[in-house]
């Protein structure tokens, strides 16, 4: 049957025949979706317009109008029916009674009726009124009756709406934000509702809002189809439950699956999910979008010129700001864009540059670079140049605000390029009440949590990258830590990872339920217990990145999953499996033999008296030591290695750290020795090894660094002023919150020194920081490595006073909470 002969039915016998055809058009089974609700639509507006006509006579200046979902021709099986008696005020008692004989059959039918009868003037003064009326209005659709009178107040509403934008748009702002605040995110829910939740129906219909009031819009691509797909399951709700509902029930989930033809509830799910994800980074990005023009809106031009220091060239509007936060991306306006020099089709490294800088000043980035990014962008080659896997770990590291970059990376793609693994675990439900979050928002949310532990561990990289990864396995069937195992291996090969520490994250991902299993589910004072825990963790280091990924995981699935009492039997199965692997003090390693170039800088540092320096392009993996490139042949240069030799002296490390902030040079790694002369000559040089890169534009010249030094190590250069000056220019911006430094004495780490190890958060003259505190401590630095990894700096101090013995324990620990408090301060 035709809509037109279900029409004709619902025309031909009246109310009875109206709800035959209805039941005729839902139960049919030959059309469903858009088509359906366009067809119901169509067969509820002739019999109305038909009741209407009967009932009218000769009435004018009254017409019957749709709105809210109904004006937008979205009737699901057990819709209300949305409607407003609009007429002229001349005769309120005939109206009246028109009323009554349009909203009796509907109720007759059992019908939910949604009704009100206003003149215009009382219908826009109820908008101006209330939000969710003006709402409503915004789609009223003409069924019947005057048409002039249903133009006219759907000229003066719009108008209203766009007139009033700049005060309704914040409230609908709010309106949606109380709504998420109540209902949740629908993209997360195992029972969400489709209608009220954040990313859900009513969202949808407040993004049309905003775009009708002509002062932003949302990002159309699927936006459309998420909503046709909402829709679509709601429709199948109400048709297998036969109630007007939009919570999508556990136990109805299979029904609902299985009347859209889906496999099971966890298909049916992941379509709810990515529908609700794409609704919801819509509306993000549209309400920032809202936001800006507002506020550009509330600040006079002149005002704004003086703001942004001056008109742009040529006298016209003011050029926006743009604050470098990385190589090829800047801040503007409140958000990440991308550099007018940044080229990603030549950058593969930029999308994963842009997302970390982004999310380590806490701003969101904008939709138009993701775009490009996602358009334009170079695949990364296999293995990963180390700056990509730097820039991973520094973008898993920042915290909360990893969320929102993620999120605008998934939302174009870009996650699946970089990771293909991850495609299995995209919206993945999670069918145990103790989950809070889908499989992949859980792995971020893990990331998040283990960015506040890196400094409980040796290497943040491996436990970041590790709580990435730890339930990747959970999109394959089987045992998931067992399928993570492997996949995890694969994946720190492809991002770069040696195959030691591919060796680790396999590890970390097999055994990631290991010690909380153990701990709450086996007798601790048995030995086989502990024995079996150290046989399969390994190494102590490897241990302590499972301890920290272990609460880091359980905090991010809810709060079920850790309690003070479980954190108890894990720390103390920790305790006891360290004690085990521990073992008989390892000796310390021989320091290597220094080359040749080493000894002949050293050999030039004693004769000349001063510092001297070496600049040495550096490559991932090591090359020979100088290697002949032909263009774009091998490897990508990381940075550059400086070696400099100073005649042993107090403050060398700090003057050199301090030189090297001055000139805007990234440490990434630094080792610094004794190394006695050869050939009988009495005396010491101090060799520094560093690899160092500039955070814009090129490095300086080898001079200009050792004429700086020069001057630190005499003390006409003040660092520490220069840098401080610096800082005042340019104040840092809030972004993410760090966890605060945590300064450690490594118990019996060597027989010769005592090892000072720091972990903080990686900024510009830290190393010069932490030089002058351990001067000023008096202690004697034999030796220093240091590592950033991602955002993370992890230092390790070989310090003695005067002669090659450790310090005492309580001067240690004094030591160090002298330098954590240098820090802290």
């Amino acid at each position: 049957m035709t809509s037109t002969d279900v029409t004709k039915e619902a025309e031909d016998s009246g109310p009875g025949g109206y709800a035959a055809a209805r039941l005729r058009l839902l139960t049919e089974g030959t059309r469903s979706g858009p088509p359906r609700r366009a067809a119901l639509a169509e067969l509820t507006d002739d019999w109305l317009s038909g009741l209407f006509t009967a009932a009218a006579g000769e009435l004018r200046g009254v017409s019957l109008i749709a709105v809210g979902g109904y004006g937008r021709g979205e009737l699901s099986p057990r819709s209300d029916l949305d409607l407003l008696l609009l007429h002229d005020g001349s005769d309120d008692k005939a109206v009246a009674a028109l009323a009554d004989r349009l909203w009796y059959p509907v109720w007759d039918l059992g019908i939910a009726l949604d009704h009100s009868l206003r003149t215009p003037a009382q219908a826009r003064k109820t908008a101006g009124e209330d939000l969710k009326v003006h709402l409503g209005l915004l789609d009223a659709r003409h069924l019947a009756g005057d048409l002039g009178l249903t133009a006219g107040l759907r000229t003066s509403v719009l108008a209203d709406w766009r007139n009033q934008a700049p005060k309704r748009l914040p409230e609908l702002r709010e309106l949606c934000a109380e709504r998420a605040e109540r209902q949740g995110e629908l993209q997360y829910l195992l029972e969400p509702d489709l209608k009220e939740a954040r990313g859900g129906l009513r969202d949808a219909t407040a993004l049309r809002a905003v775009a009708a009031s002509w002062l932003a819009d949302a990002p159309r691509e699927g936006l459309a189809e998420a909503r046709r797909r909402l829709l679509d399951v709601r429709d199948a709700l109400h048709l297998t439950t036969g109630r007007a509902t939009d919570r999508l029930a556990l136990q109805e989930q299979d029904q609902v699956a299985a009347e859209l033809g889906l496999l099971d509830a966890d298909a049916l799910l992941r379509q709810v999910y990515e529908a609700a994800r794409v609704i919801s980074y819509a509306g993000d990005v549209t309400w920032r979008e809202v936001g800006r023009v507002l506020r550009s809106r509330a600040v006079r031009p002149r005002l704004r010129a003086v703001l942004s220091g001056g008109r742009a060239r040529g006298g016209g509007k003011p050029a926006p700001e743009r604050t470098p936060l990385a190589e090829g991306v800047v801040e503007q306006d409140g958000e990440v864009v991308l550099a007018r020099t940044a080229r990603p089709e030549r950058d593969p490294v930029l999308p994963l540059r842009a997302a970390a800088a982004a999310a380590q000043a806490g701003l969101p980035l904008s939709l138009h670079a993701v775009r490009r990014l996602a358009a334009t962008a170079r695949p990364l080659p296999a293995p990963w140049p180390a700056e990509a896997r730097e820039q991973l770990v520094t973008l898993l590291g920042s915290g909360r605000p990893t969320v929102q970059v993620w999120e605008a990376l998934e939302a174009e793609g870009l996650i699946t390029r970089l990771l293909p693994d991850w495609e299995r675990v995209r919206c993945r439900p999670q069918r145990n009440a103790v989950h809070l979050w889908t499989v992949d928002r859980h792995l971020i949310e893990t990331a998040v949590r283990a960015a506040g532990f890196t400094r409980r561990v040796h290497r943040p990289d491996l436990l970041l990258v590790a709580a990435l990864l730890h339930d990747i396995g959970k999109g394959w069937p089987g045992d998931h830590s067992v399928a993570g195992e492997t996949i995890a291996r694969d994946v720190a090969a492809r991002i770069g990872f040696d195959r030691a520490d591919a060796t680790v994250l396999a590890t970390l991902v097999r055994h990631h339920l290991l010690l909380i299993e153990t701990a709450t589910r086996r007798d601790l004072d048995d030995p086989a217990t502990v024995r079996a825990v150290a046989e399969a963790v390994g190494t102590e280091h490897t241990l302590e990145l499972l301890h920290a990924l272990t609460e880091a995981d359980a905090l991010a699935t809810g709060p079920a999953a850790w309690s003070s009492w479980r954190g108890s039997l894990v720390a103390d199965l920790v305790k006891r499996v360290s004690a085990v692997l521990a073992g008989d003090p390892l000796e310390e390693p021989e320091a290597a033999a220094p080359t040749a170039e080493q000894e002949r800088l050293a050999l030039e540092a004693f004769r000349t008296g001063g510092p001297v320096l070496a600049l040495r392009a550096q490559t991932e993996p090591p090359a020979d030591p100088e290697p002949e490139r032909g263009e774009g042949a091998g490897p990508e240069p990381l940075g550059v290695e400086l070696l400099i030799a100073v005649p042993d002296q107090a403050g060398v490390l700090p003057a050199v750290a301090g030189v090297l902030a001055m000139h805007r040079l990234t440490v990434r790694t630094a080792e610094l020795r004794s190394l006695p002369l050869p050939d009988g000559v009495e005396g010491s040089v101090l060799l520094l090894d560093w690899r160092v890169a500039a955070e814009y534009g090129s490095l300086p010249q080898a001079a200009r660094l050792r004429a700086d030094l020069v001057r630190a190590l005499d003390g006409t250069l003040d660092i520490a002023g220069r840098l401080a000056e610096r800082d005042a220019a340019y104040p840092r911006r809030r972004g993410v919150e760090p966890p605060p430094p945590r300064v450690t004495v490594a118990p019996a780490a060597s027989r010769l020194a005592t090892v000072i190890e720091v972990r903080a958060q990686d900024a510009p003259g830290l190393l010069f920081r932490l030089g002058r505190a351990l001067e000023a401590a008096g202690v004697r630095v034999r030796s220093a490595h240091a590592s950033t990894l991602g955002s993370n700096a992890v230092d390790a101090f070989y310090v003695t006073r005067g002669g090659s013995a450790p310090l005492p324990g309580e001067e240690a620990a004094s030591v160090a909470r002298a330098l954590e408090e240098s820090l802290r301060a």
